[in-house]
């Protein structure tokens, strides 16, 4: 751990890194695809846990709401296509989930590296949220999101009603 294995953190402003992910269904997304509407790239550990099937399923129950005022949403974790068909069959997420299994996507969003798990200082997916403009640029950045009331604090920060 003696390389730093992120990026430097995202700031507003700032192009926001393209990338083409493969979604649990097995198409491929890339965020250029998505010029022209708001989209919201989050980063999570792992699908099936506590934390993230919360967060996943406030993104989902968010969703029409999110759509109407612009945003597209994309859930980026490293797991395997596999699990992710799974945590959207078990818990019917309507939103779009995409596996890292390198992390490059994670790195270049600053959102993998160094964190403190139980006091411990460990390298994983840091919980990130970004939100990035019609031109592909990012309008916000949010480090170390707690889980649960994210997708409310985000809705409050982004002006839209709860």
């Amino acid at each position: 751990m003696t390389d730093r294995p992120t990026a430097d953190r995202l700031t507003a402003g700032d192009a926001a890194p393209d990338f083409t992910l493969t979604d649990d269904t097995g198409a491929s997304v890339s965020l250029k695809d998505l010029r022209g509407q708001k989209v919201i790239v989050y980063f999570y550990p792992a699908a099936m846990t506590p934390g993230c099937t919360k967060q996943a399923c406030d993104f989902t129950d968010s969703l029409d709401s999110l759509k109407a005022a612009g945003y597209a949403v994309l859930g980026i974790s490293p797991d395997k296509l596999e699990k992710l068909a799974k945590f959207r069959e078990r818990d019917s997420l309507t939103i779009t989930l995409l596996s890292d299994p390198d992390k490059s996507v994670m790195r270049s969003y600053g959102a993998y590296g160094l964190k403190k798990l139980y006091g411990k200082e460990v390298e994983g997916v840091i919980r990130s949220t970004f939100v990035v403009d019609e031109e592909g640029r990012i309008e916000l950045a949010q480090y170390a999101v707690k889980a649960t009331g994210h997708v409310a604090k985000l809705r409050r920060d982004l002006g839209l009603a709860a």
